[in-house]
């Protein structure tokens, strides 16, 4: 007889889904890398991943890009000056804190991100254009309960973050 923990197991994957995944995994970073080569004669992909960040998320402090990129305030900070001087970020005073300086896009910034982003879109609807019709909605599906399984959020930038649960 089978328990209620057997009858709700789930298999492990197949090689053949894991290869599958990653298959597709190698030609999603191949489109992202190709993305950021377009805007990569302005920024370097520290600066690209802050305006990106603040592109998805809206305003940011210091400590929040710092933490983002993994590095010290200090080189944060030296970051963040390079994008201000290339009138690509702005600093403003935070209106909830004086004390703490929020980070936003320029309009140049805005539209830096938007074109490395439109860029992606076109690039992964190219590829997706050359699937069957009948299979893309399946696709969709696919995807969305394989990101929904990692419990993570997919960020603009290509980067993927898991949730606390795993």
């Amino acid at each position: 007889m089978e328990t209620s923990a057997e009858s709700t197991s789930i298999p492990e994957p197949l090689d053949r889904e894991v290869e599958a995944v990653m298959l597709a995994a190698d030609t999603l970073l191949g489109v992202a890398a190709r993305s950021v080569a377009e805007v990569e004669d302005v920024v370097n992909t520290p600066q690209l991943r802050v305006l990106v960040r603040i592109h998805a998320r809206g305003p940011q402090n210091l400590g929040g890009v710092a933490a983002e990129l993994g590095v010290h305030a200090s080189n944060a900070t030296r970051i963040c000056d390079r994008l201000v001087a290339a009138d690509l970020l702005e600093r403003r005073e935070d209106p909830a804190d004086r004390r703490y300086v929020r980070l936003e896009l320029t309009p140049k910034g805005q539209s830096l991100v938007n074109t490395m982003l439109d860029h992606r879109r076109q690039a992964i609807a190219k590829v997706i254009s050359r699937m069957p019709a009948g299979r893309r909605p399946a696709l969709a599906v696919a995807l969305e309960a394989f990101a929904a399984a990692a419990g993570g959020q997919g960020t603009s930038d290509g980067r993927f973050t898991l949730g606390s649960g795993n």
